[in-house]
């Protein structure tokens, strides 16, 4: 289980096909997870799809989406296809989830209204749960009705498969805050990373909500070299071709782990003093990872502890 105390663990994105699922389980990490679009500009696989094949070749870690683009999907099929998922992983799964945006072609092609994607998403978390419990499901909400609906075999989990939510925006943190059972932000500071757990914390207080349990991740891409400066340029490289928008090479220190081994050790460090306890990483590397992820749980990882109260 990826913990929900002060523990500290870690995840890595797995590329999906082709990925060494082997070598990724036998690292000393808590989970795996991927990602996926319906249609974007870059070659990319279908994030339910990419889970089922992770979930298909993993027998330890927990697998989960980062993330699944949830309002361009009906919410009784998310909630089917997770809890047939979580069945045949023993309960190992997690739905990481955001509203996406980015690129308004996929919301077009799936007919969902772009400008709708945040209610969409707002209305389908609190259901999924409902329809988890294995009971027949009646819904009235602004984007769909529907009366006795009934999923099961339900999740091993149950209703209390973790939802957790991502995001950048203050919008999601309160999304995360009310409707949430993590969070999960990328392309982030250590700094802005602190802001968003006060921010979420305040909001929870606010609406009379108890946050124990509430799983605190941080989205992190990562690169080592002795050579900490070409550490920062390969990372710029990797973003600007996985991104389409933003000057990477200015903003590659707040906003990713990169440079020698004691670098990126003090950059994961702060988002740990910031609040994260499970650093999911992406490796900012084309091809063969394993070098940058032997070096990163050999030499980084050890170095991290949860600083005392």
């Amino acid at each position: 289980m990826v913990p929900t105390s002060d523990a500290l663990s870690f995840g890595v994105m797995s590329g999906g096909a082709g990925s060494d699922v082997g070598y990724l389980e036998s690292l000393p990490i808590a989970s795996l997870w991927v990602g996926g679009h319906v249609a974007s500009p870059n070659p990319t696989p279908e994030a339910m799809v990419a889970l089922a094949w992770l979930a298909a070749r993993t027998e330890r870690v927990r697998v989960g989406t980062a993330v699944l683009l949830l309002p361009l999907y009906p919410p009784a099929v998310v909630a089917k296809q997770i809890a047939d998922l979580d069945r045949a992983t023993g309960g190992r799964v997690t739905l990481g989830v955001g509203v996406g945006g980015e690129y308004p072609a996929e919301f077009e092609a799936c007919g969902v209204p772009i400008a709708e994607r945040g209610a969409r998403t707002d209305e389908a978390i609190p259901l999924l749960r409902e329809l988890w419990t294995g009971e027949p499901v009646s819904h009235d909400g602004p984007s769909l009705s529907f009366d006795g609906v009934r999923i099961h075999p339900p999740p091993r989990q149950g209703p209390d498969l973790p939802i957790v939510v991502a995001g950048r925006q203050p919008v999601a943190m309160r999304r995360a805050a009310r409707l949430g059972d993590g969070w999960m932000p990328y392309l982030y500071s250590p700094r802005r990373y602190a802001e968003s757990v006060a921010t979420i914390r305040e909001t929870a207080a606010n609406e009379g909500r108890d946050l124990d349990g509430f799983q605190w991740f941080a989205f992190v891409f990562v690169n080592i070299d002795d050579d900490g400066d070409q550490a920062r340029a390969d990372a710029a490289r990797f973003l600007g071709g996985t991104y389409t928008k933003g000057d990477f090479a200015a903003m590659i220190d707040r906003v990713a782990a990169a440079g020698t081994a004691d670098q990126v050790a003090t950059t994961l460090q702060a988002f740990v003093d910031a609040g994260a306890r499970h650093l999911v990483f992406t490796p900012m590397v084309r091809g063969d990872s394993r070098p940058l992820l032997d070096r990163l749980v050999g030499e980084v990882l050890p170095r991290l502890h949860v600083p005392h109260p």
